[in-house]
């Protein structure tokens, strides 16, 4: 929303714009405020923005394949006092994730070229009486082993 205001502002003024849109005024300018003046960040926002690069560096350094409870091990080795799950919230932020061991489970390969299957009840699924209409739904079949 905060982009679309910057957008716009110009055009429409920031009040008007807020009006139609569910923000407060003082919201967005005190965004702004933030954005312009990093001193003005509250203290975990400062916080996370000395903590990002340094989760970067040991993600990197370590072929991008720690998860958080590793990157986090590492960083308290070198002295980071930081907590576990500060460090999984922003190593979501950064869209970084560890490498999971094993193969991928796929459940269903779509085949692309098979015709859809028809829809015998028409998207009705109740019953005029009982045992009069039996549905089942089959959508995971255990791979073979072999």
């Amino acid at each position: 929303m905060i982009a679309f205001i910057d957008d716009h502002r110009e055009a429409h003024g920031v009040e008007p714009i807020c009006k139609v849109l569910p923000i407060a005024p003082s919201t967005y300018h005190d965004h702004v405020a933030k954005r312009t003046d990093p001193a003005k960040l509250s203290a975990r926002a400062k916080r996370d923005l000395e903590l990002k690069p340094a989760i970067e560096r040991v993600f990197a350094e370590n072929f991008e394949v720690y998860g958080a409870r590793k990157v986090w091990r590492q960083m308290v080795r070198e002295g980071f006092n930081v907590a576990r799950c500060t460090v999984e919230r922003l190593m979501a932020d950064l869209g970084l994730h560890g490498v999971v061991r094993g193969k991928p489970i796929r459940t269903t390969v779509q085949d692309k070229a098979a015709p859809c299957p028809l829809d015998h009840v028409n998207r009705v699924f109740h019953a005029p009486a009982p045992n009069k209409l039996w549905l089942s739904d089959f959508t995971y079949g255990a791979p073979r082993p072999g």
